[in-house]
């Protein structure tokens, strides 16, 4: 059984997102819980001056997140109507990474899907504030749905590397969850630095490969290159259903983040992007 976390704000890219994860995962049992934090922005402020009971506010506000919650359920049911699939409801009035942080824990989540940006944000930004501050700080693997993605399941998978990974079964185990249910092949991308790989480099992998070997899996070798550029070439290419990137320490997608402009990651709109927490690495 499968716990993936979904948030939600009720606008129409969370719900994209809720969508696209019962079809990815529509053939396995899997318990989906789907949060909604709520601070209303007076209540923060009259919260500091009164008790929280003199004013009502977080009644009403909870009461509002909890209706909406089961409506949502109910949508996703009638909609899907899947007997493999549990739907379960967490309101609260809490900013939303502690929120995450707390169900992450609690319940031992697999996979947190969330959507991106959608028609309520602009198409210039490659992800919304929130979905960076949760790839930030999430502990478990999070994937990112594009608002406007023609959902279509992921046959093939990009994964840049640059080897300097030492690859666990911990850290990709969802990747390779995800490419047994839709027999997905994973291509893994390298950008050569007019180097030759050192010896570290080559032991990673090998012990990738190794981890791979019941996974269809190719190894492309580009040449001397930015790493956006690479992954855009190698996205017209291939036209995989999905990307995969390991968020580390010394990781370039550091850098991504601070460079949301579409043209700088032209890849971004149109598939969904999966990011593995470095503290899987272990």
């Amino acid at each position: 059984m499968k716990n993936i976390l979904i948030p939600t704000d009720f606008s129409d890219n969370a719900y994209k997102a809720i969508s696209y994860a019962v079809l990815l995962l529509k053939d396995e049992n899997c318990t989906f819980y789907l949060l909604h934090t709520y601070t209303p922005a007076i209540y923060q402020s009259e919260y500091l001056l009164h008790s929280p009971g003199q004013l009502g506010l977080g009644d009403i506000y909870r009461t509002d997140s909890e209706k909406k919650l089961e409506d949502l359920k109910l949508k996703v049911i009638s909609e899907f109507d899947n007997p493999k699939h549990l739907f379960k409801t967490y309101s609260a009035f809490s900013v939303l990474m502690e929120a995450i942080d707390e169900l992450v824990e609690s319940k031992n989540m697999d996979l947190l899907i969330m959507g991106t940006q959608g028609a309520t944000g602009a198409k210039e930004i490659f992800l919304g504030s929130s979905t960076v501050h949760t790839i930030q700080r999430a502990k478990c693997p999070v994937l990112a749905i594009p608002f406007d993605f023609d959902v279509k399941m992921p046959t093939k998978i990009l994964f840049p590397t640059d080897y300097e990974i030492e690859y666990n079964f911990e850290l990709i185990k969802q990747v390779l969850f995800i490419a047994k249910v839709h027999k997905s092949t994973l291509d893994i991308m390298h950008v050569r630095s007019g180097y030759e790989l050192n010896e570290e480099q080559k032991k990673n992998k090998s012990k990738l490969d190794h981890l791979l070997a019941g996974t269809k899996h190719k190894f492309h070798e580009l040449p001397d290159q930015g790493i956006i550029e690479a992954i855009n070439s190698i996205h017209s290419e291939l036209h995989p259903q999905m990307l995969v990137m390991v968020k580390n320490k010394h990781s370039f997608l550091e850098n991504l983040f601070l460079k949301p402009v579409i043209n700088q990651i032209g890849f971004h709109s149109s598939i969904p992007f999966m990011v593995l927490p470095y503290n899987l690495l272990g």
